[in-house]
Order: C-alpha cells, then structure tokens, then sequence
C-alpha cells in the first residue's frame, strides 16, 4: 500500500489556488516511519527561509518504532525540494496580504520518493465556511434521495 497522509482541515478553512508538489528532505528513519502511516500534516505550515527556500514547520513524523540512539526528532523542520521558478511564483504571491502556503497531502511517488501537496491559499471567512457546510450537507441529500 501506498500511504496517504492528508490535512483534510486545509481544504476546509482555506480558498485553495496554485498547487505544487515539492520533494522532502528526509532521514531514513523518517522515511521508514511515514511508510507505515505515521505522520500528521494538521497542525503544519511553510515559510519561506532567509536564504530564499521553502522549509516546512511542525510536520509531525513519529519516531520509528524499531529505530535506536539515532532515531530522528518528530517536530523538526524540514527543508521543501522546489524548482527555482516555483520558488520564485511561491514567493511572489507570498508577498500579497492574507497568502500562506498550506500543506495538503503526503504521499510516495511510483518511484517511491516522499512528496508533499502543497498550495497557495487564503484563508475562509466565517461564512464562507457556513456556505461550505451547508453546500455539503445537500449534495449528501441529493445523494440519498438518488
């Protein structure tokens, strides 16, 4: 199996725009440890560092279970693998008022190489998040009437 790990909340609490898909600077460990499904992107964001790269904060990958002394930390930042002219419209559109960039979806590519989902968004008013659930909650009842 291919594991997916997903911030679900993002597609909620964000208007998402430009996506990408970056690589990740990984240890062995870490990668061993999101083979099996351990990883949690909910509480994760991107910042643009000082010397100009996209690095991801508070991507929780618990610590492998059969790892030893030199098993990785589960909160460290890790650094995103862009193209440079991705970084460029990345950084440009970070420049705007209310622009972040959300993580989406971890997955492994068919080569096997850990990739991350990552998108500019902007944040959802209150109602617009009212609207959301409400849209859902009808297309469930158009669902069961079918």
């Amino acid at each position: 199996m291919n594991p997916v790990i997903q911030n679900r909340r993002a597609r909620f609490a964000y208007h998402l725009e430009d996506f990408f898909t970056a690589g990740l600077q990984l240890y062995g460990t870490e990668v061993k440890s999101l083979r099996e499904g351990k990883g949690n992107l909910s509480d994760s964001y991107c910042y643009i560092h000082d010397s100009g790269e996209l690095w991801i904060k508070n991507l929780h990958i618990a610590e492998f279970r059969l790892g030893t002394h030199s098993n990785h930390l589960p909160l460290r930042e890790r650094k995103l693998l862009l193209k440079k002219n991705e970084l460029v419209k990345i950084q440009k559109a970070l420049k705007d008022v209310g622009t972040t960039v959300v993580p989406l979806k971890l997955y492994f590519s068919p080569r096997g190489w850990a990739k991350l989902e990552i998108a500019l968004a902007k944040g959802k008013k209150l109602h617009d998040k009212r609207a959301a659930i409400k849209e859902r909650d009808i297309d469930r009842e158009t669902q069961r009437e079918l």
